[in-house]
C-alpha cells in the first residue's frame, strides 16, 4: 500500500514539475525525499515481546551508501494508533542487537506505549582500507559525525543517517508520531544522543545518556575519531562536542539526564569527562541531572538497572504519564 502510494507521488511530482516548470534542483530534492521514504525494507527478524514485536530490518542507506540494519520495538499500542519514538544510539563495537538483547527495555516500552529504534553504529562492509583495524575507529565506531576527510566522507555520515534518513524511514513505514520523539544512548552513543539533541533544537523532546563521552575533544577516543573523520582543524571538532555545543545552545529548554557508574574504568581513564559537560551546562544555565552511581561500571548490567528511569524521564517530556 505504501509503495503504491509513493509510486503515485513520484508520478505526480513529474506532472507537477512539467506544469510548474520546476528547476531541476528543486525536482531532485523532491525525488530524493520520496526515494528515501521508499527505501526498501527487508525483514530480518520478528519476535513477539511483551505483547508487541521486536523487529529488525535491513535497507540500502542513501546517506551511508551501504546496507544497514536497524531494530524497532513496536509496543502493543502501535497496532491501534501512532506512538512516540525513542531513538537509542549504542557505543563502540556495538550493533543494532546489543540494546535489544541486553537492556530489558521492551517491558517498559510496552507498558508506556512507546516505540524504540536502534540503528547500527557505523557503515558496514564499505571496503575502506583500515576500517576494521581497531575497535575505536571505523567499523562499529562511526562516532555519529559526518566525516569530511576524503577517505571516509562518502560513507561515514552517521550524523545525517541518525537525524535525517532514519527518522524519514521510521515515519514513512511505521505508526510513529513524527513530532514526538526523543533520543538516548550509551558511551559513544551517549555522545551521539547529546550532540543530536543540541545541534537540532526542538527536534527531540528530551535527551538522556548512560556514561556518555561528554567532551571528545579532550579524550583519547574522541581525538582519534575526530582526527580521522574530520581532520586536524580542531575548530571543526567543536560542532560534534557536547561540551562545546551546550555552551551556545539557545533552543527550547532541555533537562538532560545522565547516569554514570563510579566504578567505570573508562571514567577513571579520562575518556568520559562528565564534569566538563556539567560545568558547561552550568555556564549556559542548562538543566542537567548527573547521577553518579556507586559500584556500577560501564556494562549493560548498569544500563539494565536504570533504563526504566530513563524511559520515564522521556515519557514526561513526550507528554505521557509514566
Amino acid at each position: 500500500m505504501l509503495l503504491h502510494l509513493y509510486g503515485h507521488m513520484i508520478r505526480q511530482a513529474f506532472i507537477y514539475s512539467v506544469t510548474l516548470n520546476l528547476k531541476s534542483l528543486q525536482l531532485k530534492k523532491i525525488y530524493h525525499i520520496i526515494a528515501r521514504i521508499m527505501s526498501s525494507l527487508t525483514p530480518v527478524s520478528s519476535n513477539r515481546c511483551f505483547g508487541g514485536y521486536q523487529k529488525v530490518y535491513s535497507h540500502e542507506s542513501s546517506e551511508l551508501k551501504c546496507k544497514m540494519n536497524f531494530s524497532v520495538y513496536l509496543p502493543p499500542q502501535a497496532e491501534e494508533k501512532k506512538v512516540p519514538v525513542l531513538y537509542w544510539l549504542s557505543g563502540l563495537t556495538c550493533t543494532e542487537q546489543n540494546f535489544i538483547q541486553k537492556a530489558g527495555a521492551q517491558r517498559y516500552a510496552a507498558e508506556a506505549g512507546v516505540m524504540i529504534v536502534c540503528p547500527d553504529t557505523s557503515p558496514r562492509g564499505v571496503n575502506i582500507e583500515g576500517e576494521d583495524d581497531s575497535y575505536d575507529f571505523g567499523s562499529g565506531a562511526g562516532f555519529y559525525v559526518d566525516a569530511t576527510e576524503e577517505k571516509w566522507k562518502n560513507h561515514y555520515k552517521m550524523y545525517s543517517y541518525v537525524t535525517k534518513e532514519l527518522p524519514e524511514i521510521i515515519n514513512g513505514n511505521f505508526p510513529a508520531l513524527p513530532h514526538c520523539q526523543s533520543i538516548f544512548g550509551h558511551s559513544m552513543g551517549g555522545h551521539g544522543a547529546l550532540i543530536c539533541a543540541l545541534k537540532n533544537p526542538g527536534k527531540y523532546c528530551s535527551v538522556s545518556a548512560f556514561s556518555p563521552i561528554c567532551n571528545p575533544m579532550e579524550c583519547p577516543w574522541g581525538q582519534k575519531a575526530f582526527t580521522g573523520y574530520l581532520g586536524k582543524d580542531k575548530e571543526t571538532w567543536k560542532e560534534y562536542d557536547a561540551t562545546h555545543l551546550v555552551k551556545k545552545y539557545q533552543g527550547p529548554p532541555l533537562t538532560i539526564l545522565i547516569d554514570q557508574g563510579k566504578d567505570d574504568n573508562f571514567l577513571k581513564e579520562g575518556q568520559l569527562l562528565p564534569d566538563n559537560f556539567v560545568a558547561a551546562c552550568t555556564e549556559n544555565k542548562m538543566p542537567v541531572i548527573l547521577r553518579m552511581q556507586e559500584t556500577y561500571d560501564h556494562s549493560y548490567y548498569f544500563i539494565a538497572t536504570f533504563v526504566e528511569d530513563h524511559i520515564k524521564h522521556h515519557l514526561e517530556y513526550l507528554g505521557m504519564k509514566s
